[in-house]
């Protein structure tokens, strides 16, 4: 049987604070580097798995505008923007009524995906994707690529093109160990413990079940990045057990180490539990609204054109005017660019004129005629 202690997991997964804000910013910066030689940070995958760069500007001036219209985004913003997806890969698991393991997996994934890449070479969007696809295969859950777009409604082949590329950037280490396992292994070691003091067995099921949805929300913080599985799973039954108040839990600790870690301190561990503790009090679930500015930069980094035509239509929009026809009636409206149409007169003529880019609104105004 596989075993934390000696696996890829302990060995090349677990890192420092540090380690990880070096990588955050090392990703960060080879992007920014990108955007500024190339105008574009998008690395696209071709359906060979191979990957294709951003061509290299010819044209300084050219290359020179690009730059200015395109900002690339923080190390905080892609924070946000992982958490924002890490939280959708919860939510695909559960429409889909996957095992926690296969969420916990992919979340793991996930993270190691992003601990080499920036979200502006590869939108999280389609490696969310390739990480529950890839982990239900780890997992002997095995779906479709085919099914799993259509649930979403996403191209499946966005998934299995992005495969390799996430296989390569785990190392092909795919064996991950979660704290569900250990939270169950530490309810049942209880048993014997609450029975020789106090007869609460009737109580560990909900212990259990609160402890399991604490780690599903523990799985969501860099802890899986930081800590043991066994670390994460005696944080999760803590904070379970302050609600359920089931055992004495420092006792329990001290009565798990004697036997186990006998020269080990209370003390040192729960500087670890308290530390996971302090990550899921500050992990923050963006909402869609939170990141649509973030989601805008990302888009402009990774299709700079798209920026272009975006001042294209902002611009047409100040102080424009078009006419809707129905019938033999014209109308004129006028756009005051806060948000307000005007109606400005009705004109006896079977014509129509458009000013700007104002398809959407007409179709609109023919509607409510």
């Amino acid at each position: 049987m596989a075993d934390f202690l000696t696996s890829t997991h302990r060995a090349k997964w677990i890192f420092t604070p540090q380690d990880l804000k070096e990588k955050y910013k090392a990703a960060n910066h080879r992007a920014k580097q990108m955007l500024e030689k190339y105008g574009s940070t998008r690395v696209d995958v071709d359906l060979d798995g191979s990957l294709s760069y951003p061509e290299l500007q010819t044209d300084p001036k050219d290359n020179g505008e690009k730059h200015s219209r395109s900002k690339p985004l923080k190390i905080d913003e892609e924070q946000l923007l992982r958490a924002f997806y890490e939280f959708k890969i919860q939510d695909v698991c559960d429409a889909f009524k996957f095992p926690r393991k296969i969420q916990a997996t992919a979340l793991i994934y996930f993270k190691r995906f992003y601990l080499q890449w920036s979200v502006m070479e590869h939108h999280p969007k389609d490696i969310m994707l390739t990480c529950i696809y890839t982990a239900c295969k780890a997992e002997e859950n095995h779906v479709s690529a085919e099914e799993l777009g259509k649930g979403i409604d996403q191209d499946h082949q966005v998934i299995l093109n992005n495969e390799m590329l996430v296989l390569q950037s785990l190392g092909f280490d795919l064996i991950v160990y979660s704290p569900y396992r250990s939270i169950d292994g530490f309810i049942d070691d209880m048993e014997d413990f609450i029975y020789s003091n106090n007869g609460q067995l009737q109580h560990l099921k909900d212990l259990h079940e609160t402890a399991k949805m604490v780690a599903d929300r523990m799985m969501r913080s860099e802890a899986p990045l930081l800590f043991s599985p066994g670390q994460l799973a005696l944080a999760a039954l803590r904070r379970s057990n302050e609600e359920h108040q089931v055992v004495d839990f420092e006792r329990y600790l001290n009565n798990t180490l004697s036997r186990q870690h006998p020269a080990r301190p209370v003390s040192e561990l729960t500087v670890y539990l308290n530390a996971i503790d302090q990550l899921v009090n500050n992990l923050v679930t963006p909402t869609a609204a939170d990141m649509k500015h973030i989601d805008r930069k990302l888009k402009y980094c990774r299709d700079p054109g798209s920026h272009e035509k975006s001042k294209k239509r902002k611009h047409r929009s100040k102080d424009g005017e078009f006419w809707c026809r129905k019938g033999m009636v014209v109308l004129v409206f006028a756009w005051s660019g806060y948000g307000h149409i005007f109606l400005l007169a009705v004109l006896g003529l079977n014509v129509i004129r458009q000013i700007g880019n104002w398809l959407v609104f007409i179709q609109q105004f023919e509607r409510i005629i």
